[in-house]
């Protein structure tokens, strides 16, 4: 049984959000031992650096650091036994790097200081190809929202069309959002620490193998994880992974608003936006369904719950915890999945996203001019006084019900607007207010 089948989350049968995704790789079984091997080596190189260690044995952990040596499965079997995988990596990578040196492994650390710091080492990489993807999406939403900038279409509020807007400040909008969470998480992703404290973060073992001052080697193992450095050991200050929860929960949430509006506008009976190439039904041949989206919207479901345990594990009690540090591992992984998944699904649905305008246009005249009822209430008072231009409309908008005729042609045969450019005040696409201004102005922003 190879170590991916061995894991049977890796291969992401039932994550189609993220399966195939580089975050996937980011986050698989491999990725994680390749970061619990970066920080065991760099433990011993920052010791080496700070005299605490021979150079022999920092070069000889870094050369046995290798993952093709080491058997993930293997590993995850062993690990049920101390409750984390550190320790039978330890004692592997301790036999790898041969008799001479192997006492320098891993020396005056605990397990949580590996595991915690291989966690920020994961989120790192991971986070790296969020932002790409979240770039990619702005950069796309951007020329959507340029070149839509004054494209009529109908405002929605309660499900129900209110007034014009146009679809250059929806997706401008979109672009807010998403600029919101890259900021967000490039925030977070600069501030992620690596951990040291040993066995109750007073970093006392260190000093017993002769460290003249211990409270520097934090420092000295932050740069060579390019992690920075941590003002405490913080094993039960679990800020980092609170952090993360959150800008990882608020991606989810801002890609996913803009996945919903697109699920609703390319619904066949409104028919506003499709997607680039929708995906196929088992049953129905001629559905393209908005796979895209769907995933997106999969994602913004699923993220607040993963950072919910994150969360709850702040909570954490003493100075090393049982169970809240255990219990952060698996979510914390499918919520970097599950984000970085949506990210690069909303990057391709924002890349190959297609608009139609004639579908807007038609969309617009589902009310018979009713959806400009607003602009008409304001442009008749100075006629026809306040309460009669209220109390026409009224009028007007239950005769186009009941007769199916425009509100355009009903205010026509009223003797006291023959002087008045009806044209204008009821042209949906006369009426977005300020929305151009709006969308030039987001997209200002960098």
């Amino acid at each position: 049984m190879s170590s991916v089948e061995y894991g049977g989350g890796d291969a992401g049968l039932l994550g189609p959000g993220w399966s195939g995704s580089p975050a996937a790789s980011a986050t698989g079984d491999r990725a994680w031992l390749r970061a619990l091997l970066d920080a065991e080596a760099a433990l011993t190189r920052a010791q080496a650096a700070l005299g605490q260690a021979p150079a022999g044995a920092a070069t000889a952990a870094t050369e046995a650091a290798d993952p093709d040596r080491f058997d993930v499965g293997a590993l995850a079997e062993r690990g049920r036994g101390g409750g984390n995988p550190v320790i039978p990596l330890v004692a592997e990578l301790t036999k790898a790097v041969g008799a001479e040196y192997g006492p320098y492994v891993h020396r005056g650390a605990t397990s949580q200081d590996i595991m915690d710091t291989a966690t920020m080492l994961v989120a790192a990489r991971t986070l790296d190809l969020v932002l790409a993807d979240l770039g990619r999406t702005a950069q796309a939403l951007s020329r959507l929202a340029a070149e839509h900038r004054d494209t009529p279409m109908p405002g929605r509020t309660l499900t129900q069309h209110a007034v014009p807007t146009t679809f250059g400040l929806k997706a401008a909008g979109w672009r807010s959002l998403v600029l919101d969470a890259r900021d967000r998480v490039a925030r977070v992703r600069e501030s992620l620490p690596a951990q040291l404290g040993g066995a109750a973060g007073t970093l006392a073992a260190f000093g017993a193998y002769g460290a003249e001052h211990p409270e520097e080697l934090p420092a000295a193992y932050a740069r060579e994880l390019g992690l920075c450095v941590p003002p405490l050991p913080w094993h039960t200050l679990r800020t980092p992974v609170a952090d993360l929860a959150g800008c990882l929960a608020f991606t989810a949430g801002a890609l996913g608003k803009a996945a919903a509006d697109v699920l609703i506008l390319s619904r066949t009976e409104i028919g506003e936006v499709s997607e680039g190439s929708g995906g196929g039904s088992s049953a129905m041949p001629h559905k393209a369904n908005p796979v895209r989206a769907t995933l997106v919207a999969a994602a913004a479901r699923r993220a607040p719950q993963l950072a919910a345990v994150l969360y709850g594990s702040m909570a954490a009690e003493d100075e090393r915890p049982a169970g809240a540090w255990h219990a952060e591992w698996e979510p914390l992984r499918d919520l970097l999945r599950t984000v970085g998944g949506a990210a690069r699904d909303a990057a391709e649905l924002a890349e190959g996203l297609r608009v139609h305008p004639e579908a807007m246009l038609r969309n617009l005249g589902l009310t018979n001019g009713l959806i400009v009822s607003e602009r008409l209430s304001a442009g008749l008072a100075p006629v026809l006084g306040r309460a009669r231009a209220k109390e026409l409309l009224t009028e007007l908008a239950r005769r186009t019900h009941t007769e199916h005729r425009t509100l355009r042609e009903l205010l026509a045969e009223e003797p006291g607007l023959k002087d008045v450019d009806l044209d204008d005040l009821t042209d949906p696409a006369r009426y977005t207010g300020s929305a151009g201004v709006l969308t030039d102005r987001a997209l200002e922003r960098r």
